[in-house]
C-alpha cells in the first residue's frame, strides 16, 4: 500500500493493513513488542502469510473482528507509532495477490475445453512475445494451497486450499500448436506469463466454488461465458492426484484449465495488441489487463 506492496484484506470500509493492523492488535492486548511479533504472526506479504497456516490466518481474521469493532465503535485507527491502518479502496493499487508462487500447476478440468513464468495482477501490462502472432487468453479459476500436504484424500482435501482466484492462462497458440505436433507439452508457447488476481478469496467467502459464473469481456464485449459446474476433476481431487507421495506446500497453484469456450481459439476470434482483457468470476471479482506489443 502507498508506495509499498503489502498484504491488505477488504472490508466494506475499505482496505486493512493486515500486519499493521495485527500490531495495532496485539498493542491493544497489551504485547509490549507488537511489531515484532506481527511479523511473524501476520508478514506483510501474501507467501509468507500463507506459510503461517491456520496461526497467520486465526490472527488475521482476529485482527478484522477487532477492526470491525472499532468502527463500529467510531474508534480511531491508527497504529501504535501512527500507522494508516484502513485505506480508501480506490487509493490502493492491487497486484499479483500471489507474485511469486512456489509452483503452479495447471490441469484440465473441463471437457468443453478443446484441449491442446511469469505471474502478472490486475491492471498490469501483458507484453505480446516476439515470437508469436497468436497471443490467447485461457479463463480459469485458481485455487491456492494453504497448508503442507501430502497423501491427501479428496474427502478430507477442502481445508488445504486458502483460497481462490481468477487466472488468465496466456498462450502463444501458433508456437504451441507446434510444439503439441512433438508429443512434449507446450513449453515457450506457455511459460511466458500467467494473470493471477485480482484477490484470494476465502473459501468461506466463495461458498460454492462449483457454480460460479465466469466470463470474458475482450474491449467491453462478451467473448466467453460459462461456469465452473462443469469441472471435473474437482480441486480436491486435483490435490489428492498431486500429493499422491508429493509434498504440496502453501502457496502453489492448482489452475483448473480453461472453462468451455473460454479462450479465443475455440472461438476463432484472437486479442490484438492494444486490446483490454477483463475476466471474471462471480464471488471473487475482474482480472483487467491489457496486451501490449513492443516496438521494435
Amino acid at each position: 500500500m502507498g508506495r509499498h506492496r503489502r498484504l491488505g484484506a477488504f472490508l466494506d470500509t475499505g482496505i486493512v493493513d493486515l500486519n499493521f493492523g495485527c500490531a495495532w492488535h496485539l498493542a491493544r492486548k497489551g504485547e509490549v513488542r507488537p511489531y515484532s511479533l506481527a511479523d511473524v504472526l501476520v508478514p506483510d506479504n501474501m507467501l509468507a502469510f500463507l506459510q503461517g497456516e491456520k496461526t497467520s490466518m486465526g490472527f488475521a481474521r482476529a485482527t478484522l473482528e477487532d477492526v470491525s469493532t472499532a468502527l463500529a465503535q467510531g474508534e480511531s485507527l491508527i497504529g501504535p507509532n501512527q500507522e494508516q491502518l484502513l485505506y480508501p479502496a480506490d487509493t490502493v493499487t492491487l497486484r499479483a495477490p500471489l507474485p511469486r508462487p512456489p509452483s503452479i500447476r495447471d490441469f484440465d478440468a473441463f471437457e468443453e475445453h478443446i484441449r491442446k513464468g511469469n505471474v502478472v495482477g490486475p491492471g498490469e501490462d501483458v507484453l505480446w512475445p516476439s515470437f508469436t502472432e497468436k497471443v490467447d487468453y485461457g479463463l480459469e479459476l485458481a485455487a491456492v494451497i494453504g497448508t503442507s500436504c501430502r497423501n491427501v484424500q479428496a474427502a478430507n482435501a477442502l481445508p488445504c486450499i486458502a483460497g481462490f482466484m481468477v487466472m488468465n492462462d496466456f498462450s502463444a497458440r501458433d508456437i504451441q500448436r507446434k510444439e503439441m505436433k512433438a508429443r512434449l507439452g507446450p513449453a515457450k508457447g506457455k511459460d511466458w506469463c500467467t494473470a493471477l488476481g485480482p484477490v484470494l478469496v476465502t473459501p468461506d467467502e466463495i461458498g460454492n466454488p462449483y457454480d460460479l459464473r465466469m466470463t470474458a469481456h475482450i474491449n467491453g464485449e462478451l467473448w466467453s461465458d460459462g461456469n465452473s459446474k462443469t469441472i471435473h476433476p474437482t480441486f480436491e481431487e486435483m490435490i489428492e492426484f498431486v500429493s499422491r507421495d508429493e509434498s504440496l506446500s502453501p502457496g502453489d497453484v492448482l489452475g483448473s484449465g480453461t472453462v468451455g469456450g473460454g479462450c479465443g481459439m475455440e472461438l476463432d476470434r484472437w486479442v490484438q495488441p492494444g486490446d483490454v482483457m477483463e475476466l471474471s468470476i462471480n464471488k471473487i471479482g475482474c482480472l483487467k489487463n491489457r496486451v501490449v506489443k513492443r516496438e521494435m
